[in-house]
């Protein structure tokens, strides 16, 4: 674990895309906390979190047939068989094969904040986390977000924009390019920071983040 006490800056755009002073970050939110074993395990609970664990296969108990022996045991010259259901069969059971299980992994909200908290300042480190006045879209244009994305300099990048709550437009305008991913503030987490290359987020959100 790593803490740097110095000042963090991040560069920051108008609504329009065009570039302002720098500001800077709130100290307490990014104080240089880099906890890498503890984003390693919220980015591995939430993945486990993500899976069914509904793959199943039939030992040779459960499947049909197979209940006599397919010839009798001496005098055919071939080798001997109990069962048409035995592993070694085409169509027979499977020997230690997947059964349904539930992969869940609880992390402690203290753990989770500090994961996410240690990926936030991953990205302001690396200078890759930028600030925006405001998103202002009023209806849903994916050309509208690829210019923005231009203008930013981050278009060849994956971006994930953090809002001030929910923006339905800014996310449907977004929805339709893979390399972008919009949610608000509050709702993301260690896996959606280190996901991305380019982290967005719009001033409002930092100042409500920063109050509470």
């Amino acid at each position: 674990m790593t803490t740097e006490n110095t000042t963090v800056q991040a560069r920051a755009f108008g609504a329009d895309g065009k570039a302002k002073a720098a500001i800077t970050l709130p100290a307490e939110l990014f104080d240089g906390t880099v906890n890498v074993p503890v984003m390693h395990q919220v980015v591995k609970a939430t993945l486990a979190n993500q899976r069914q664990g509904t793959a199943s296969t039939k030992t040779r108990g459960m499947v049909i047939g197979g209940n006599q022996k397919p010839w009798k045991q001496k005098g055919t010259g071939r080798a001997r068989q109990g069962s048409t259901r035995a592993p070694h069969w085409p169509g027979g059971g499977t020997v230690f094969g997947p059964t349904p299980r539930d992969y869940t992994q609880r992390v402690q909200k203290k753990v989770r904040t500090l994961g996410k908290k240690s990926a936030l300042n991953v990205r302001a480190r690396e200078n890759d986390l930028l600030v925006i006045d405001a998103f202002e879209m009023t209806a849903p244009s994916t050309k509208a977000m690829l210019s923005l994305l231009g203008k930013l300099g981050v278009a060849d990048r994956k971006v994930l924009f953090l809002t001030d709550g929910v923006k339905p437009m800014t996310f449907l305008s977004a929805r339709n390019i893979p390399s972008t991913h919009v949610m608000p503030y509050q709702d993301v987490g260690t896996y959606h920071v280190l996901w991305s290359d380019v982290v967005i987020i719009e001033a409002s959100a930092l100042s409500a983040a920063e109050a509470k």
